[in-house]
């Protein structure tokens, strides 16, 4: 596992403190309103939303918070207007970073995200310069308690998944994004606890990084996640096991 896949463990396991910062919901809420703007409010003909929905109910936000996201997002009431952008950029070591906004500001945003390149070793690029770096894709991750490997291959296979692997406590499940939904589906279905479902972005090589390299690339991902305009950041960085946990400590 890539030391960024570390990372975002660590700091998806942090989502109930998110949560009482609001952050968590607020992120959640433009990413319904965005995802009701540009495909209907009707999540059976729109996978985006019905992905987005079930991101929220699985972090129990509240079904009020959700229904206005959704009538904000289709016209049915005011709101914000936020606009979709990707920044990329290098890290320190020459990381790969990409950087998924949705933002009601794009002058300010983009100087806030340059100021964060710039003060850990790294910098701002042009669209498109990192991007052919990574695959998207869909993670179900399945908890393996109790579970045996080879029926959770048949079943994710079954469901028009890509690939399983044992990732110690967990079972990851890999897909193609028009299949995200078969597969989460299909795990829920069974009963299994699902411990992460998302669409993101997985890259092709990684970039190994210790000492100091490894601190300020740590540091630049908490900036840029902590950003209030901040959907998903992701890198190609790979930190041992021992450097992340001392650094993460």
């Amino acid at each position: 596992m890539s030391g960024h896949n570390k990372w975002s463990t660590i700091k998806h396991r942090k989502g109930a403190q998110d949560a009482k910062r609001g952050k968590l919901f607020s992120r959640l809420i433009k990413e319904i309103t965005i995802a009701a703007r540009t495909g209907g409010g009707d999540a059976e003909g729109n996978p985006r939303l019905r992905t987005a929905l079930n991101t929220a109910r699985a972090a129990n936000m509240p079904k009020d918070n959700i229904d206005r996201a959704v009538k904000r997002g289709t016209g049915e009431i005011a709101g914000v207007s936020y606009e979709e952008v990707v920044y990329e950029g290098y890290g320190p070591g020459g990381v790969a970073v990409m950087c998924e906004v949705l933002t009601d500001n794009k002058n300010r945003t983009v100087a806030e995200i340059r100021h964060f390149f710039d003060k850990y070793g790294g910098n701002l690029g042009e669209s498109g310069c990192v991007a052919w770096m990574f695959d998207k894709r869909g993670i179900v991750e399945v908890s393996a308690k109790g579970l045996n490997e080879d029926d959770v291959m048949e079943l994710a296979l079954d469901a028009g998944a890509d690939d399983v692997k044992s990732a110690g406590d967990t079972f990851e499940i890999t897909a193609q994004p028009a299949q995200f939904e078969a597969v989460r589906s299909a795990v829920e279905a069974k009963g299994w606890a699902i411990e992460l479902a998302q669409i993101t972005m997985i890259p092709k090589d990684t970039v190994k990084l210790e000492g100091k390299k490894a601190e300020q690339m740590l540091k630049m991902m908490d900036a840029l996640d902590d950003h209030e305009d901040m959907q998903k950041v992701y890198a190609n960085f790979d930190i041992s096991e021992e450097e992340m946990m001392k650094l993460s400590a």
